[in-house]
């Protein structure tokens, strides 16, 4: 049994430490989970891809969970310090964005899983790009707060 989470855990490892800084990478440049796929020179499997993204929109704040606030704002990071003794911990480091994001509200998750056929019908509408943008993440149940970016603003106009 310990076999199996041993090596599904190396497999994560392996594939974060080979790919997962350009998944992140072009992820924040704009290339949806399929364009990221294709452009990886390692063989990366496309829910892996899905998942580093989502982790990533998350921890970075392209996407919330909850309703923005000035808690949603705030970032945890932590430093690695040394004592004068040469001893080494890390140490919490909570920063705030000085500019304050703006977010939408998205209810794709829901959308999708009421009547799919109805939902891809309606991102007809949409460059190809931005399709599958909304296609390749995995949108929970739930409404989530997607930033107000060009790219949101543009899906959001044309599917109105």
């Amino acid at each position: 049994m310990s076999d199996k989470y041993f090596k599904k855990a190396l497999a994560d490892f392996t594939i974060d430490f080979a790919s997962g800084d350009a998944i992140r990478a072009l992820a924040d440049k704009g290339y949806s989970v399929s364009e990221i796929h294709k452009r990886l020179d390692f063989p990366t499997p496309v829910e892996k891809i899905r998942d580093t993204v989502w982790k990533h929109f998350i921890y970075t704040g392209v996407i919330l969970l909850d309703a923005p606030s000035a808690e949603s704002q705030k970032r945890v990071t932590y430093e690695k310090v040394q004592d004068s003794l040469g001893r080494t911990s890390f140490k919490q480091v909570v920063t705030e964005d000085t500019e304050l994001k703006e977010y939408v509200e998205i209810d794709f998750g829901k959308r999708i899983y009421q009547n799919k056929d109805a939902f891809e019908k309606s991102l007809e509408a949409l460059s190809p790009e931005d399709r599958q943008y909304i296609l390749d993440l995995p949108w929970p149940l739930t409404n989530v707060w997607h930033v107000k970016n060009e790219r949101m603003e543009r899906i959001l106009k044309k599917l109105k």
